[in-house]
Parts: C-alpha cells; structure tokens; sequence
C-alpha cells in the first residue's frame, strides 16, 4: 500500500483525480464554448460535468477516511465543484443558443 503522508497516490486519491480531470476538462470545454457560442461543445461540457459530478459524489459516499488520511476526500470536493461549474457553463451556453434561435 502507498503510504498517504509521502504523497504517494492512494487510490482513493486516483479515484478524485479522475472526476477532477474531468471536471476540469468540461469547465474548459464549457469556458471555451461559452466565448465561442456553439452547441455541440455545451453538451460536451453539461455531459462531462455530470459524470464528473456523478463520480465525486459516488466517491464521496462510498470513503470512510477524513482529510488528510489518502482518502481522496478534498479531490473530491474539488472535482465536484468543477463538474457543477462545468454543468453551468454548458447550460448557459445551451440557453443563449436557443435564445437566439427564437430572436432570429
């Protein structure tokens, strides 16, 4: 076992990394579609922030350590919120695509 207060990667720290990158990845997807206006890129954004959102909070209730233990806890947290920030921005961009198709 990798030993948590070394930085090794536990797997529970794996596990958060994953959602986070994902996370990550629809808030830059979403960001970028945001400046763009397009709407293939705000489903990709709203899709992989749900899962990312899914993931942490799957992981989230299935460990049983607290901070500091290697549990992926804080990870987490993060990648949560990264896939909620994710979920908006594609949303957004979602509703200012269908807004303007009505203007028009």
């Amino acid at each position: 076992f990798a030993d948590p207060m070394n930085g090794a990667i536990t797997t529970g720290r794996a596990r958060s990394l994953v959602g986070g990158i994902v996370g990550l990845i629809s808030v830059i997807i979403g960001g970028l579609t945001l400046a763009r206006n397009g709407r293939t890129g705000a489903v990709v954004g709203c899709v992989l922030g749900l899962i990312a959102t899914i993931l942490s909070v799957v992981h989230l209730g299935t460990t049983t350590g607290g901070f500091g233990t290697g549990s992926g806890r804080a990870g987490a947290i993060a990648a949560l919120v990264l896939g909620l920030i994710g979920v908006s921005l594609g949303g957004l961009v979602l509703a200012r695509s269908r807004r303007s198709r009505s203007i028009e």
